[in-house]
């Protein structure tokens, strides 16, 4: 009798050491939130977007090279989710290879919306380049490929994001505390598998959308847009803040500031500078951008357009998309009784 007293006041100690439920971030909540304050949170969430473009492009100069790339390494996260288990970042990435029992191209071509030759074409130049390799009859990712996909930047920008979104929490009472980036990005390695798992998914989604709602096959353009992009939202001219969603997107058209050359973008993204302007004028053309006397580029959407009307139906699925990450990633940090960050 006295043993099993022993063990329920054992039992009834960890569980007060765990955070309750009840404190978690609800997800219709997150969403709301992100919706009203979008002009706090969009710098961070267009950086995390645009450099993650950047370095995708940079990897093996083809952003859906990269996207097939991790779409692979994504089945070692899927594997960790189906079997409940949690890996953090340095054990990840240590002395790590993947087995894949066979690469499905239609599987490949349908989930990350790329043409199926597109997709034999890209897997064969990663085996070329020794990315992909067959011993037998066993197919591998190669080590090298975990350490050019490895998340280091994009890590930051997400805890930086995360962070922002805190500190949103903090300023509408949701949450009593805030926590700095390097804790967060902290959390974020201890729960690796589990956040990065979120985060492929929110890619996958995002690239998928685009592709979809703006009719453009490949990433690139898109890649080339979110530069004109960022280069709007980072501009000190452009200092409107409270504002919510919609509003924010009829700004950015109103915003008076520089625009930026073809020169510039194909120096900030190492996508040819003849590649880059063939992309700028096909946004052009379809009213995505605006060219102006000195052939400058800026954010071009009208609020009459048809084009504001694909962009704003585009936005409201990602934001969804993004509220769920923001609400995975914050309550794994949360509830995690391993964890020293805990957001009550």
């Amino acid at each position: 009798m006295g043993a099993k007293n022993h063990n329920s006041l054992k039992l009834f100690k960890i569980m007060k050491k765990i955070p309750s439920i009840s404190n978690q971030i609800d997800n219709s909540n997150s969403f709301e939130i992100i919706n009203k304050n979008f002009s706090s949170l969009a710098p961070a969430y267009y950086t995390l977007i645009t450099n993650w473009f950047i370095d995708a492009y940079k990897v093996y100069n083809g952003i859906d090279k990269f996207i097939i790339l991790i779409y692979l390494i994504n089945k070692d996260f899927i594997f960790y989710r189906k079997n409940g288990l949690t890996v953090d970042y340095d054990t990840f990435y240590k002395d790590k290879s993947l087995e894949i029992p066979n690469i499905n191209i239609i599987d490949i071509s349908k989930d990350l919306r790329i043409p199926r030759e597109s997709v034999r074409r890209k897997i064969e130049l990663l085996k070329k380049q020794g990315v992909i390799k067959k011993n037998g009859k066993k197919i591998f990712v190669d080590r090298s490929a975990f350490i050019t996909a490895k998340a280091d930047k994009t890590l930051k920008n997400l805890s930086i994001l995360v962070f922002k979104f805190n500190e949103i929490l903090k300023s509408k009472n949701k949450t009593d505390k805030t926590f700095g980036v390097d804790e967060i990005s902290k959390s974020i390695k201890e729960s690796f598998s589990f956040c990065w798992y979120q985060f492929y998914k929110f890619i996958f989604s995002f690239t998928n959308s685009w592709k979809t709602y703006t009719k453009t096959q490949d990433l690139e353009t898109i890649c080339v847009a979110f530069i004109v992009l960022i280069n709007t939202v980072q501009n000190k001219t452009f200092k409107n803040k409270n504002l919510n969603r919609k509003k924010y997107l009829k700004e950015l058209k109103k915003s008076d500031h520089t625009g930026i050359n073809a020169f510039s973008i194909a120096d900030i993204s190492g996508i040819p500078r003849a590649t880059v302007v063939r992309k700028l004028k096909f946004l052009v053309k379809n009213n995505f951008l605006m060219i102006d006397e000195k052939k400058l580029y800026t954010f071009g959407l009208s609020p009459q357009s048809k084009q504001y009307k694909v962009i704003s139906s585009l936005q409201d699925k990602n934001m969804l998309s993004l509220s769920n990450l923001l609400y995975r990633v914050s309550n794994q940090i949360k509830v995690n009784p391993k964890n020293k960050l805990i957001w009550a």
